[in-house]
């Protein structure tokens, strides 16, 4: 069996003093001819977070802040996984694997590991404690880059049984969305054996079956659809064709990372308009700063190589419980006829009342009643 080996977080002063020499002499375009983000993150807006960045954000701080979750790297298939281990200090506490996607990290978590894994210090039950593994993607933040091809969602899945059984759970939850949602589908097929039950905010492998007139469900998530394609997809079929090419710019240039990324978060969160209306500067960057530190624009644009494509990703049939939340900003909101093809044992189904994407982050209080409810059935 492979090491577990204890892990920190310790960005180095070379790092932190090259990224704030790039920041400042960054060469910035011509700013956009809208008044909208039509054309994309508003020059603006980059330039003062940048300048943010550069001369106020403090990520001694930050980093201390990361550190405060247990983390460790353990090597499965030749790669290492980098992950937050938070074990509850209730005995009866369920293991669950949590799954963050692109343009995402552990950050998205870091609201809610603790009232997962101590619920009574939280104003909830001890009855509702679970042992949380929050891994980083491969290719991401702090795991191992692969040097071959193949790890895809189902290689993930599999890596990701392995290392729930490497520390000593025979049964457990998984949660995702974004890629997190189709590792953890993945999870739920592939390790049914030990995989109690699944809980997902996105149905990425699901496929629109409307039969006569749309249903309102069924509208709302093809004009979710519809607008995707049309204005929202460029960067994924981007990194699903030439990953290589975009990681030149992305790893080179600070303010062309944190535009690629944030703009996401404009599009993608509940924000009426803006991120910072939901989410802290300091929190935006503190997930910049997990993919410029460890300069993965590259090996994290290649998880969509790896997935689209000619016979490069698997439909699963999923048979354990599965709970899903409809979060009403979500890039294409889950349609429960639809995901019924593949999902067997859809047990929880709930609309959530605000919140998008990147639903840990954006509402943890939701988020974290929302795990405990469904997971509480499979206890």
């Amino acid at each position: 069996m492979s090491a577990i080996i204890p892990f920190r977080i310790a960005v180095s002063d070379d790092v932190l003093d090259d990224l704030k020499a790039r920041l400042r002499r960054t060469r910035w375009p011509e700013a956009e001819l809208v008044g909208d983000w039509s054309q994309g993150a508003p020059l603006t807006w980059i330039q003062e977070v940048c300048r943010y960045w550069a001369e106020s954000y403090d990520w001694r701080q930050r980093e201390a802040r990361l550190n405060r979750f247990a983390q460790f790297v353990t090597a499965i298939d030749g790669l290492d996984i980098h992950f937050v281990h938070a074990r509850s200090p209730h005995p009866a506490a369920m293991p669950l694997v949590i799954t963050h996607g692109w343009p995402g990290s552990i950050v998205e978590f870091h609201k809610v590991i603790e009232p997962l894994v101590d619920p009574v210090a939280h104003g909830g039950n001890a009855a509702d404690a679970f042992h949380v593994v929050c891994p980083s993607l491969p290719g991401f933040a702090f795991s191992g880059k692969p040097a071959t091809t193949g790890w895809g969602v189902d290689r993930i899945a599999q890596t990701w049984a392995k290392l729930m059984a490497r520390l000593g759970y025979a049964r457990y939850g998984a949660q995702g969305g974004d890629w997190g949602s189709a590792v953890t589908t993945a999870l739920g097929a592939l390790d049914a054996a030990h995989c109690a039950g699944i809980h997902i905010t996105l149905a990425m492998s699901t496929r629109p079956n409307v039969v006569g007139e749309p249903t309102p469900e069924e509208a709302r998530a093809l004009k979710g659809i519809k607008h995707y394609a049309d204005w929202d997809s460029g960067y994924s079929k981007q990194q699903s064709t030439r990953p290589q090419t975009l990681g030149y710019g992305l790893t080179d240039s600070p303010a062309g990372q944190a535009a690629w990324i944030l703009e996401k978060f404009w599009a993608w969160t509940d924000c009426d308009g803006h991120p910072e209306n939901v989410l802290g500067r300091d929190e935006l960057l503190d997930n910049v700063m997990l993919y410029w530190v460890t300069a993965t624009a590259a090996s994290s644009a290649r998880l969509y190589w790896e997935s689209f494509g000619p016979e490069r990703r698997s439909v699963h049939k999923v048979g354990v419980p599965t709970g899903v939340a409809v979060f009403p900003k979500e890039i294409v909101t889950p349609v429960r006829r639809w995901m019924e093809t593949n999902f067997s044992a859809i047990t929880h189904w709930r609309e959530m009342p605000k919140g998008g994407h990147f639903a840990a982050f954006e509402q943890p209080a939701l988020f974290v009643d929302e795990v405990r409810a469904f997971f509480r059935s499979l206890r």
